[in-house]
């Protein structure tokens, strides 16, 4: 009885997920489960099971696996004892009808989210290998089990997007959040029923719209939304969906997915009249009482009138718009507000370096056809697959005892990985304009970049602009002791040259790319020049040198984030960014988490590009 009070249970929410995935697993398509091992995601498995079918199949997805176990092949020790090629079936087919568990989805490589999402995309396995050709039903829903332990560690896109859910898993807070125990019968007659329920047009617009107004940019997400709905109406026992259904619907798919924030209704402005009407207590006067009890009336009667009418055509878009809102926590809500789009952050695990080919260091990726050349490992295995479909031919050519024929054609070596590590480069101005509004907390600013770089063991450097040149106070190093002094030790004043720390910000980039580095640039300035390439003073033509500046920066395909450092954001900044193609981040309003954020964000497109 002691473990039934102390074990954690769910909340409501991650329980009615459970339910849903169990009347529609291959439609929903599965859950990105983000919760670290242990008792509470263990009762949510559990509550997972309770809602499938008796005994359903499920599988553990390994990290790395291979196309062979994930997809199936040649049987080797069957093809060779047989003499022909005997297949063996995959995982994704066996768990055909069940579920699919993967362990640390934040990490997954790429070639396992690509399989997992063309299975989930059309509910088979594909299989055209080893002179192999089937295709066998896979029928599965994916559980992926996020444990990644910061923002900056997420699935790839590829599989999130075909998941309806993405769960934040949380124990219940209270006795209304406990979860509600769907026994096996109701999911089971949820189920049979599904096929029965409609939707019907208005909630299909409503939940567009709201996608739509929310920034949501898959399409296969409104669509997820319109599944779930008819999954909820089912398990509630209804043949239609209803608002309750489709707000719930919006609340669970469409949320984790926004991208911005919807902008405030524009309010229409009333059209003066010719003539202004005399003043209330005028007319109140001018009023005799029956007039004013005809009056009052006529407003009551209209107001009930009111109150039988139908609800504007847009009551119920703004209902599900504002079911997203309540559900989006405030702190991505204020990122949401910075303009920062979250797709970008999930679009690559993490935020290490471009990705390097090696022949013999790294991770191991797979196996490619070559020969076992220049220090390539022959992975002996694959090469005996690639062997085995061709015996009875080759033995039968062959003269002598028989033997097991492996030709030139039949070598496989091993595919290596390699990340290259990343070095960020911090260029701050400290002109007269900057030391005089935002230097200080500019600094302290990068002081914050500085110890999360540390944390994740990457470079860091930091550059000065102010007077007639860009000064480069600090190396790339690892070193978070040199790189605070350094940036304490910087003064403020002189003129503004732009150009000069643009232009010195996009040479230290390169060198260090040329040194198999991956560079991230993060500048904080307020975008105004006053000081030209040559030295020269005058706002415009150093404005235009800044300018031409950017125009390479951009050309060097450089990742890059612009803090606007100005009292007030304005056209500068972020002319300069679009002109570097750069993210554009006003300080007054990123502080600390706001300020990490959008580095992450700006980054993450530097693995992608590799």
């Amino acid at each position: 009885m002691l473990d039934s009070f102390t074990s954690p249970v769910p909340n409501a929410d991650a329980a009615l997920v459970a339910a849903l995935l169990a009347v529609d697993p291959a439609g929903l398509g599965g859950v990105a489960l983000r919760a670290p091992a242990g008792p509470l995601r263990d009762a949510w498995l559990a509550l997972l099971r309770q809602c499938l079918p008796a005994d359903p199949p499920m599988h553990r997805v390994p990290l790395h696996a291979t196309d062979a176990a994930l997809l199936g092949g040649l049987d080797l020790a069957a093809t060779l004892h047989a003499g022909r090629p005997v297949a063996q079936q995959g995982l994704l087919a066996r768990a055909d009808g069940g579920v699919l568990l993967l362990a640390m989805a934040e990490r997954v490589g790429a070639g396992v989210a690509s399989q997992l999402a063309a299975v989930l995309d059309t509910q088979v396995v594909a299989l055209e290998r080893d002179g192999l050709t089937q295709r066998r039903p896979a029928r599965v829903a994916l559980v992926a089990l996020d444990e990644g332990d910061s923002e900056e560690e997420q699935m790839p896109a590829t599989l999130l997007d075909r998941l309806a859910f993405q769960l934040p898993l949380q124990a219940a807070a209270s006795e209304d959040d406990t979860p509600v125990d769907w026994t096996r019968a109701e999911v089971a007659e949820a189920r049979a029923r599904l096929a029965q329920v409609v939707v019907p047009e208005d909630m299909v617009q409503a939940l567009c719209a709201a996608s739509l107004v929310w920034g949501v940019h898959s399409m296969r997400a409104p669509l997820l939304a319109l599944r779930v709905a008819r999954a909820a109406a089912a398990l509630s026992g209804m043949d239609e969906v209803e608002e309750v259904h489709a707000s719930l619907a919006a609340r669970l798919v469409l949320a984790p997915r926004a991208t911005r924030v919807p902008a405030p209704p524009v309010e229409e402005a009333e059209q003066p009249d010719d003539t202004p009407p005399p003043p209330a207590e005028a007319q109140d006067d001018q009023d005799t009482p029956d007039e004013k009890d005809e009056a009052q009336d006529a407003a009551q009667n209209q107001d009930n009138n009111d109150d039988d009418q139908e609800e504007a055509p847009g009551a119920l878009d703004d209902r599900l718009i504002e079911a997203v809102r309540a559900a989006i926590p405030p702190g991505l809500l204020a990122a949401l507000q910075m303009g920062q789009a979250r797709q970008a952050r999930a679009a690559s695990a993490g935020r290490s370096g471009a990705l390097m080919k090696n022949q013999n260091r790294g991770r191991p990726v797979g196996t490619r056809r070559a020969e076992p050349k220049s220090g390539a490992r022959l992975h002996i295995l694959e090469t005996l697959r690639a062997a085995a479909p061709w015996q009875r031919l080759r033995q039968q050519k062959a003269s002598g005892p028989q033997r097991i024929q492996v030709r030139r054609e039949d070598f496989h070596v091993v595919r290596f990985r390699q990340r290259r590590p990343t070095t960020t480069l911090f260029v701050v101005d400290a002109s007269g304009s900057a030391a005089l509004h935002r230097l200080a907390e500019a600094k302290g600013a990068v002081e914050l970049l500085l110890a999360e770089c540390y944390v994740r063991r990457d470079k860091v450097a930091v550059l000065a602009f102010r007077g007639d040149g860009c000064e480069l106070l600090l190396p790339p190093t690892r070193s978070l002791a040199r790189a605070k002094r350094s940036l304490a030790a910087l003064p403020g004043g002189g003129g503004t040259p732009l150009a000069a720390g643009i232009d010195a910000a996009r040479e230290l980039a390169a060198q260090v790319g040329r040194s198999g580095e991956t560079p991230v640039v993060v500048m904080l300035t307020d975008g105004r020049a006053n000081v030209a390439r040559d030295g020269g003073h005058g706002r415009a033509r150093a404005t235009e040198d800044a300018l031409q500046a950017a125009d390479a920066f951009r050309l060097a395909g450089l990742s890059a984030l612009l803090i606007d450092t100005s009292a007030q954001p304005g056209d500068a900044s972020r002319q300069m960014a679009e002109r570097m193609g750069a993210t554009c981040v006003p300080l007054p309003h990123a502080g600390a988490t706001g300020l990490s954020q959008a580095v992450r964000l700006a980054t993450a497109p530097a693995t992608a590009r590799g």
